[in-house]
């Protein structure tokens, strides 16, 4: 028999079963779309974790006051808890780090703000005019407080779209006058809308003011002398960021007075770092997600198999008949993988384009970045077809090895 006519006789074998053909095919369909779902759902994480630490700027080294560090069973002093840092250390780095293009020294807190009947409550950031620099942020519209306002302490204020939005609708709000906690400031600037973190944090729902006004006006007594709470310090391009962070951090101990050997009181760490750590743990979880999900594939291996088992117990007086008349063995053991390969990449196909669909859906329904790769088609398509050829191979053996004689005496 030729090869167009083994074809012939497999697809009328699967047609003449359509439920059984069907359910065969059901275990690959469920496998396919469960490993494009699930590598879909990694691989949008990986995006959207990425642009999330894009979004805080680039080349971008964040110091923290305190120093994370683990001893005798507990934890002591972790980043962020302590008040160590000053401007007086920012301006230490600025002046000695070279390749410091921005050094951006902040404290922060809530406040409640109130203009013309509205009131919003915020969180408020007291930075220095190279804040802007060191996150990557650009104004609408007005303008950013200059070096002389941020020094004097002057009341005023920049704010995000949400603060405008909230507080004075479609008006430009440049200009006008609003009272943080009592006190009365005036808005000079609008930024350029950044929309939501992978958080769900609102990153327009801020206000930026002079230091040393946020710092004695609003924040308070929690902060005392002239410390502040972190420090962002933009390198002039990536390839040194990792020695920048290395002279920030020498700065900061002769700053501190840190001898050789003694633990930092401050962290620093670089968005490099962070968005690789990122990136290799939600690789990880990428990878074991498409584990799991190929176990389904090896269950619809498995799935096939039985059937096509079944399959050869049912037509054994067909492959009695058929050896009897010339069949060779060879050609009832192309015929059965043909079926047992064709029943597989039916089930990839369809599986294939369940879980495209399911991707985008869940995509546009949970605002999840769609990201379908690229190799999932041909994967899926090509495992399948091999699930086919595996799973396939004994029954198919089995077929071919029967004795044409006994088979035909098989009722």
């Amino acid at each position: 028999m030729n090869f167009v006519e083994l074809i012939r006789f497999a697809a009328g074998a699967i047609v003449a079963h359509p439920l059984r053909s069907g359910l065969t095919s059901l275990g690959v369909v469920i496998g396919v779309a469960a490993v494009v779902m699930m590598t879909s759902i990694g691989l949008g994480a990986q995006q959207r974790v990425t642009s999330t630490i894009a979004g805080l700027g680039s080349n971008l080294i964040i110091v923290q006051p305190g120093a994370a560090r683990a001893g005798g069973g507990f934890v002591m002093g972790g980043a962020g808890t302590g008040m160590s840092l000053t401007e007086k250390d920012a301006e230490a780095i600025a002046r000695d780090v070279e390749g410091a293009v921005a050094v951006a020294p902040v404290v922060r807190g809530q406040a409640q703000l109130a203009a013309e009947g509205a009131n919003w409550n915020t969180r408020i950031e007291g930075v220095t005019p190279d804040y802007l620099i060191a996150r990557d942020l650009t104004l609408a519209s007005g303008r950013m407080f200059d070096e002389r306002e941020a020094r004097q302490g002057r009341k005023v204020l920049v704010i995000g779209q949400t603060i405008a939005r909230e507080l004075w609708g479609e008006q430009d709000p440049v200009g006008r006058r609003v009272r943080v906690r009592s006190v009365p400031f005036e808005v000079i600037g609008v930024l350029a809308s950044k929309g939501q973190s992978s958080f769900g944090q609102d990153q327009d729902d801020v206000v930026l003011g002079p230091l040393q006004a946020v710092r004695s006006r609003v924040v308070g007594r929690r902060l005392r002398g002239d410390v502040v709470q972190t420090i962002y310090v933009k390198a002039e391009n990536e390839s040194e960021l990792t020695r920048v962070q290395e002279d920030v951090s020498n700065v900061i101990r002769e700053q501190h007075r840190i001898r050789p050997g003694d633990e930092d009181d401050f962290s620093t760490q670089n968005m490099a770092s962070i968005l690789e750590a990122s990136q290799a743990a939600v690789s990880t979880f990428t990878i074991l997600l498409a584990a799991v999900a190929a176990v389904s594939l090896v269950v619809g291996g498995v799935g096939i198999m039985n059937i096509m088992l079944v399959a050869v117990t049912e037509r054994t007086r067909e492959i009695g008949l058929r050896m009897a008349v010339g069949a060779k063995r060879s050609d009832v053991l192309i015929q059965f993988g043909l079926e047992s390969v064709a029943l597989s990449l039916a089930g990839g196909i369809i599986g294939l384009a369940i879980g495209v669909l399911g991707a985008l859906l869940m995509a546009r329904v949970g605002d999840w970045p769609a990201a379908v790769p690229t190799w999932a088609g041909p994967l899926a398509l090509g495992f399948s077809m091999l699930v086919g050829v595996a799973f396939g191979a004994y029954p198919s053996w089995r077929a071919a090895r029967l004795d044409p004689i006994d088979a035909l005496r098989r009722e």
